[in-house]
């Protein structure tokens, strides 16, 4: 027979092995947040470049404080409030809080001859005017603007007052205050919702009444003025502690449009903090939370005019109506094991607020270096 003649076996192309890139979550985080990236390295060279030169320097640390202490402390004053007014525009909203943010500054203004803090300035160590800055006071709140983008809510009190202090005394007073207003806040949600569980859980069934919206707003009014009363001493840190009528105008002017971007944004990323707590969205529970928060809050401001973290007291507040509700519902194990995590990371992050704010401190502050020095190797 003849040969039948072999075809050559089909040879395929010789190509190059393409290699998969693997995107590792760091390189996610980095191209979901590159302009906001951007932003934070352009801020930290202009804090760098203006810090030598004190009359300009202390407006950009304000600029950045007053930015990044309104956006951290939100979910605070303003969370629940705009959490639970979904529905509603947001430019009623910012006009609301805007208005109670004129007149609560004002008044301070023109009470306390020019101090826009309520006086949580006149305490000893923070008392005088800055006259010459050093990097890390400009470095501090575009710290808090990093934190916070990645709703890690910080205390604002000890990040941006503790980087002024001059002794460490203050520091301790203030975290002992923060501490205490911690411990008031737990306790009172965690037997509030303990003991009226049953009848909160009557409120919040079905359409809520046009009472429950009036009286929100209302309470988170009340709230908010109580928050700046404190909280206005963070922002203000950076300025003379009397202001003229222009330094006046401008320090209210930058904040209140600040909140309008910030009613304009639902809270920004920090909201989620608020959103992922039981029932905040109903306007019923975001009363009764805004009202026992303001109370605590008011107690504190009367005590004395030593600067405390109110984020601490908010943190304890939620973390106390949290496990009040597991415990009145008698839930499963799972959702303990839920509430105590996110109990513990919320404990977490104001811990490591403090942590940095203390290393910031003692990085700029030579009296207090010589105060740890002491204390370690006396």
């Amino acid at each position: 027979m003849p040969k039948t003649k072999k075809h050559p076996k089909h040879v395929l192309e010789a190509h190059p092995h393409k290699f998969t890139k693997r995107y590792t979550l760091f390189d996610v985080v980095l191209q979901k947040e590159k302009k906001f990236l951007y932003f934070i390295a352009f801020s930290l060279i202009m804090a760098g470049a203006v810090y030598p030169y004190p009359g300009i320097a202390m407006w950009v640390g304000f600029a950045f404080a007053g930015y990044s202490a309104i956006a951290n402390d939100s979910i605070q004053t303003i969370g629940t409030f705009i959490g639970s007014n979904e529905d509603k525009k947001w430019y009623w909203q910012w006009l609301f809080m805007g208005l109670i943010f004129i007149f609560t500054v004002a008044y301070s203004w023109v009470v306390f001859d020019g101090d826009v803090s309520y006086q949580r300035l006149a305490t000893p160590g923070l008392d005088k005017t800055p006259t010459s800055f050093v990097y890390l006071q400009l470095a501090s709140p575009i710290i808090l603007l990093l934190l916070t983008r990645f709703r890690i809510p910080v205390s604002t009190t000890f990040m941006l007052l503790s980087v002024f202090s001059a002794t460490g005394g203050t520091v301790v007073s203030m975290v002992s205050k923060s501490f205490m207003g911690y411990i008031l806040a737990f306790v009172s949600a965690l037997i509030i919702y303990l003991l009226l569980s049953k009848v909160i859980k009557r409120f919040i069934k079905g359409e809520a009444h046009v009472f429950w919206t009036v009286a929100q707003w209302m309470i988170s009014g009340f709230l908010w003025y109580i928050w700046l009363a404190q909280d206005l001493a963070n922002i203000a840190v950076y300025l003379p502690r009397q202001l003229n009528v222009y330094e006046f105008l401008a320090f209210t002017g930058f904040i209140f449009l600040g909140l309008g971007f910030l009613f304009y944004k639902k809270g920004d990323k920090i909201q989620n903090v608020i959103n992922e707590k039981s029932e905040v969205r109903d306007v019923r529970s975001a009363t009764i939370i805004d009202l026992v928060y303001a109370l605590i809050l008011y107690y504190f401001k009367e005590v004395n005019n030593i600067p405390m973290s109110t984020t601490w007291v908010f943190v304890g507040l939620l973390a106390g109506r949290e496990l009040g509700m597991r415990l009145r519902a008698h839930d499963s194990g799972e959702k303990f094991n839920k509430t105590f995590r996110l109990i513990g990371k919320d404990i977490l992050s104001v811990t490591i607020g403090l942590i940095i704010s203390l290393i910031l401190a003692i990085a700029i502050n030579p009296v207090m270096q010589e105060e740890v020095k002491h204390f370690f190797f006396k």
